[in-house]
């Protein structure tokens, strides 16, 4: 039974293309690009020669060395989104319950970086070289682990590992810890750095992204005819939720509620969605069951939209599905055009998103949109090139991962 209302009172992240929320969703609406030739490692013998890599990233700037040197660069990235949204958020942890306190963070892969690193180490060297601090860096729950360290969070704190819907049931689980009762904030979101050697070369092995070397801007291609695979990139998105009555208690600046979550599993397929979308349409029809709200309330829709040939199809006749004529009355768009694809962090990124969207009014573009795939449906507002001004009142985010996984969020206006 719902106990609370769930309300955002902190975002954070870092991402490709900027490194807070407000310059982010200012590029994303501007069509800025975060693709760029990766610099972090060779690739001449790659296939694919860029990705949304993040460029000079200090995560100095919110720990110290000697700390940040027992983080994988997933953990980094999450512990600065957390940091940002935290200290946006006000709250001061001190004067709180530690054990009403969690935090829930997604990632899809975790420590990769530190996985190659020592069995680098492992052979060319010997067992003995490998780091002492190797598992507590590669662990999937080093990122919500170190979180809690950092700000004496001692309630739930756990991992979720969905693939691309990590990001997304991580802050579903968060939700429901608060709904329940059982806390009163929750940090949660996802972290992701799979932008590796062996990132980068196992997707390129599974032919799953864009080749478009010669114009990598152009490579995340959503709901294009031309489009060729999703662009591979690195990042992190943290909220802060609280109850509505704590917040209003300490007299919190409240974005937005948490209206809704939806879960399931296509059960078909460890790679390829349903042709019909079907396990995607019924995660967002449980979304809007739980949020007590009618589907035509829901104004715009952050899309997965990866740019792959089968997702893109197969979540637009999801939306059809759900939403039927109402399809052609929203807003859709798909923001990993400008981000590329984070994995485990896409989620909590494009919540973020929608949020600033009913903050701001302002429906961010699907860039490089250029030829509308008929089979993804010519009605379909997809905001092509330039983005739009609209009241948004309700907006739903949907992440859809390998492993048949799929997560949907809505948020509304407080």
């Amino acid at each position: 039974m719902r106990k609370e209302r769930v309300v955002i009172t902190g975002l954070g992240c870092v991402t490709a293309l900027a490194e807070s929320p407000t310059e982010l969703f200012t590029a994303l609406c501007e069509g800025k690009s975060g693709v760029s030739t990766i610099e972090s490692f060779d690739t001449t013998d790659y296939p694919v020669h860029f990705g949304g890599e993040i460029k000079d990233f200090d995560i100095e700037k919110y720990v110290d060395r000697r700390e940040s040197k027992r983080m994988d660069r997933f953990t980094q990235l999450a512990i600065a989104a957390a940091s940002q949204a935290i200290e946006d958020s006000g709250i001061d942890f001190s004067q709180e319950d530690p054990y009403r306190l969690g935090s829930v963070v997604g990632t899809g892969i975790g420590g990769i970086k530190e996985i190659e690193d020592q069995h680098l180490r492992l052979l060319t060297k010997s067992p003995s070289k490998v780091s002492p601090f190797c598992v507590p860096r590669l662990m999937a729950n080093a990122a919500c682990g170190n979180i809690a360290i950092k700000y004496g969070l001692r309630g739930p704190n756990f991992c979720v590992c969905s693939a691309c819907a990590s990001g997304t049931h991580a802050i579903g689980e968060a939700y429901h810890n608060i709904i329940s009762g059982r806390c009163d904030v929750m940090v949660t979101g996802g972290a992701e750095a799979a932008l590796t050697t062996i990132g980068l070369a196992s997707f390129c092995a599974a032919k799953s992204l864009s080749t478009r070397n010669d114009d990598p801007q152009a490579a995340s291609r959503p709901f294009d005819k031309d489009r060729d695979g999703f662009v591979l990139a690195e990042g992190a998105g943290i909220l802060v939720l609280e109850s509505e009555s704590h917040a209003k208690k300490r007299g919190a600046k409240i974005y937005a509620e948490l209206l809704g979550y939806g879960a399931t599993d296509d059960g078909n397929h460890i790679t390829a969605p349903l042709d019909d979308g079907a396990g995607a349409a019924k995660a967002m029809e449980l979304a809007i069951a739980d949020a007590g709200i009618d589907k035509t309330q829901i104004d715009y829709i952050n899309a997965h939209g990866t740019g792959t040939q089968l997702n893109d199809l197969a979540e637009s006749a999801a939306i059809k599905s759900v939403f039927g004529d109402q399809t052609y009355n929203l807003l859709v768009s798909s923001t990993k055009s400008c981000l590329g694809h984070s994995l485990g962090a896409t989620g909590a990124i494009e919540l973020i998103v929608c949020v600033k969207t009913i903050c701001e009014s302002i429906v961010p573009p699907t860039i490089n949109l250029d030829n509308q795939d008929e089979k993804c449906d010519l009605k379909i507002d997809y905001v092509p090139h330039k983005a739009r001004k609209a009241e948004i009142k309700a907006a739903l985010s949907n992440s859809l991962g390998f492993g048949g996984h799929n997560g949907t969020l809505i948020v509304g206006k407080i």
